[in-house]
């Protein structure tokens, strides 16, 4: 059990052990950084549970314990983030393969064919993913306004779309539709 006052009972235990646990997490991790990082992870728990840690070397111990749970998690969570970064680099490559190089050239010059005012709304639609009402904030105008003219603007684009003869159906049936002035 932690003294009435913690801080210096802390502060002994921080003194004592930390060249000791810097060996260890330093010898178990790729870089002095991830080390300094496993080391105040492993002393910020000891500070909250201060009245966990046992007596004389004891403490040493059971730091260590602390230190090597803390190193298996932050490998559980590289590991996570590796396979979370394959698998997106597999579905961007895929994605990749399947976008044709005149269709982005196409889009871009669909989308340049469109009012300024046209292109700043699908903007902040796509690029910067505001919803209506956000936009009519922006815009300084009714929401429904802005569901308007978003609506017109799509439509326009979805006909230049078509009109550079890109292949609609890449783009969704909505877009289709759109084009033909059916929504």
């Amino acid at each position: 059990m932690a003294p009435p006052d913690p801080k210096p009972y802390f502060e002994k235990i921080y003194d004592a052990y930390y060249p000791d646990l810097l060996a260890y997490v330093r010898r178990r991790t790729d870089s002095p950084d991830d080390a300094v990082d496993a080391l105040a992870e492993t002393f910020t728990t000891a500070w909250r549970r201060l009245a966990d840690i046992p007596e004389g070397n004891d403490a040493r111990l059971w730091l260590y314990g602390v230190a090597r749970r803390v190193l298996a998690n932050r490998r559980r969570e590289e590991t996570r983030r590796t396979v979370l970064a394959v698998r997106l680099r597999t579905e961007l490559a895929v994605w990749a393969e399947n976008l044709v190089e005149e269709d982005r050239d196409g889009i871009r010059r669909a989308f340049m064919r469109l009012s300024p005012g046209d292109r700043e709304l699908l903007s902040l639609v796509s690029w910067e993913g505001l919803d209506s009402q956000e936009i009519a904030k922006v815009l300084g105008c009714s929401r429904g306004a802005v569901r308007l003219r978003l609506h017109r603007a799509r439509k326009r684009l979805a006909r230049e779309l078509d009109a550079a003869g890109l292949d609609m159906a890449r783009y969704g049936s909505r877009a289709i539709a759109l084009a033909k002035g059916q929504l």
